[in-house]
């Protein structure tokens, strides 16, 4: 019996020393540059490149809402620093504006299980929006940016990153077009106006949805879904049936059946808008149109 514990005890000591046991956040890391190196790993990498989203001795505030996207981008910023050309700083917010005890702890777990040394910080956005009759949401993404914009300068920061992807920006290109006419989408990174030498980026600006929600099921990791406190209590499809981003992402759904180049055609047409054929545009205040040179 004492030898059969030696033996396990031998056991143990030489798969720890040859790595069979690691911890858990680092088979996590490298199933995102390994298993999901093409259709995560490439496409991260691709949009920072692409749009110069991090320069040299940028300070980053990743900002963490507790969902697959945040989570996942927090991983991949902490990938690229780790493997980078360059040095840039990071800090991981998580703001509180008021989630249940339940999605706060579930969001603590898994920053501590994924490594990912967040700072927590308190407001209270849902109870300053819980009695505004119109726009609510608009409110509170509003208020969100600015508390997050705030807390980033306090800790030395000149940008922060937020989690939207790929279909976020054909979701957002299409609804503009489809309820507010106008041709405008979701930039890849943005100079803030209340926020002087401080900007946003989106790093996942060129990774897929179903590749995140593949990264989660693969890890088998549970992230908070929706952590609004207006809309927990219902049940998801109730609520989602009146959105119209729900909307949007079954008619891409759809679209993707018929062709699976179409989602990636309404991408790449923002970035190829052919000025000679559009018959009006505006920049700012100032709208042209393309009578003002017709005969010129």
């Amino acid at each position: 019996m004492i030898r059969t514990e030696k033996c396990v005890k031998i056991s143990i000591y030489t798969m720890l020393n040859r790595g069979f046991f690691v911890e858990r956040y680092k088979e996590i890391e490298r199933s995102i540059i390994k298993k999901f190196r093409r259709s995560i790993w490439s496409g991260f990498v691709t949009g920072i490149n692409r749009y110069n989203l991090i320069s040299k001795d940028d300070v980053i505030a990743v900002c963490i809402s507790g969902g697959k996207d945040s989570m996942l981008l927090a991983k991949c910023m902490q990938e690229i620093q780790r493997h980078g050309k360059f040095y840039f700083g990071l800090e991981f917010l998580v703001m509180n504006p008021g989630y249940s005890e339940k999605n706060m702890d579930l969001i603590l777990e898994n920053a501590k299980n994924l490594n990912i040394p967040v700072k927590v910080f308190e407001t209270n956005i849902f109870e300053t929006v819980a009695n505004v009759g119109q726009s609510p949401c608009y409110l509170c993404a509003r208020m969100r940016r600015g508390y997050l914009y705030s807390k980033a300068r306090e800790l030395g920061c000149n940008k922060i990153a937020l989690g939207h992807h790929f279909d976020d920006v054909i979701e957002t290109t299409l609804m503009n077009m489809l309820y507010a006419g106008e041709i405008k989408t979701m930039m890849p990174k943005l100079h803030s106006t209340n926020f002087k030498g401080m900007e946003l980026i989106r790093p996942l600006y060129m990774v897929r949805e179903d590749d995140i929600i593949s990264w989660s099921r693969y890890n088998g990791i549970k992230f908070i879904e929706c952590a609004c406190r207006f809309t927990e209590g219902l049940k998801n499809e109730e609520h989602e049936s009146v959105s119209k981003r729900k909307e949007m992402k079954m008619l891409i759904k759809k679209f993707r059946q018929t062709n699976k180049y179409i989602d990636m055609n309404i991408f790449n047409s923002v970035h190829n808008v052919n000025l000679e054929t559009i018959v009006g545009y505006r920049k700012g205040k100032e709208r042209y149109s393309f009578l003002d040179d017709y005969d010129g």
